[in-house]
């Protein structure tokens, strides 16, 4: 039987919040119910922030209130705060994402505060989400580099990551979030983690800036990593980190995993027809690789 490797969407959130032209919350639903025909376990539905900040995520707990439930798809939601998770718990989210980074600078950049005060600020969301029996998913931005203090130290990534776990996230997925990376680079990463962190509690998330998202999955492949976070069509970038491309997209993950023997559970065709559906309503051109190949392919 072929090794099975998880791949959380995370298109619907990370994606679409820095996406310049703002959906409907029909559009939203629509393309999660297009994710949910593709065979996909993970998805992550929206963010309860405040819409004043990110208005992409308004109402994302009434958008996730409104879809059909699944017993396969873990849907989850982003909340960085208690009120945000008290938002999710409300409509009966049983996952929910909490947020910091390896780097200080980016850190305040991005929420306003210090690593530290960042797990001061969701110490509340982990002891609320244990009393409620709530899975937390962490991230962790920076993996490799910072917009503003460049080269971060694979020991603090591997010291945030472990300090996410200890409160009681399940598992942490590292952010290589300018897409500035190498593979060589991301290896030294994951060994510092992997020293003390065993592969099961890790997951990859990275972006495409520099076109080596692929590589550098391919780098965390061999050294045991089996969960990525990808984004339908490319979707999203870090509004943080100027000329920051989207993450890796969902389709060429797909072709990179498949043609590697390893399992999936993704539906190819209703795949490229989320792709294919969410870039008409954006009106944007898919970044993916495979996307354009195969769509040339059907039409010739």
């Amino acid at each position: 039987m072929s090794e099975f490797v998880k791949i959380v969407e995370v298109g619907p959130r990370d994606g679409l919040q820095n996406e310049k032209t703002p959906l409907t919350l029909d559009d939203r639903r629509q393309l999660i119910l297009d994710l949910m025909q593709t065979g996909l376990q993970a998805i992550e539905v929206g963010s309860c922030v405040s819409a004043k900040w990110v208005p992409q995520m308004a109402d994302s707990d009434v958008l996730f209130a409104g879809l059909p439930k699944d017993p396969n798809i873990q849907f989850s939601l982003l909340t960085p705060n208690l009120k945000g998770f008290e938002s999710a718990l409300a409509v009966g989210c049983k996952e929910v994402a909490v947020f910091t980074a390896a780097s200080e600078s980016f850190t305040r950049k991005n929420i306003n505060c210090s690593i530290d005060e960042s797990f001061e600020k969701f110490s509340d969301v982990m002891r609320e989400a244990k009393a409620h029996n709530i899975r937390v998913r962490g991230y962790v931005s920076c993996m490799v580099d910072c917009p503003y203090e460049g080269a971060i130290d694979p020991q603090q990534v591997a010291k945030v990551s472990q300090r996410l776990l200890d409160m009681g996230c399940y598992e942490v997925s590292l952010g290589e979030t300018i897409g500035t990376a190498t593979p060589d680079r991301v290896k030294k990463v994951w060994d510092a983690c992997l020293a003390e962190l065993d592969t099961t509690v890790l997951a990859g998330h990275f972006h495409n800036t520099y076109g080596m998202a692929i590589a550098n999955i391919y780098q965390s492949l061999l050294q045991g990593i089996r969960v990525f976070d990808s984004s339908i069509a490319g979707l999203g970038g870090c509004p943080y980190a100027k000329g920051a491309s989207g993450n890796v997209s969902t389709e060429d993950l797909y072709y990179l995993l498949s043609n590697m023997g390893y399992e999936t559970g993704i539906q190819l065709d209703a795949l490229m027809q989320a792709s294919r559906n969410i870039s008409n309503v954006l009106q944007r051109n898919n970044p993916s690789n495979y996307a354009n190949a195969y769509w040339q392919k059907a039409c010739a």
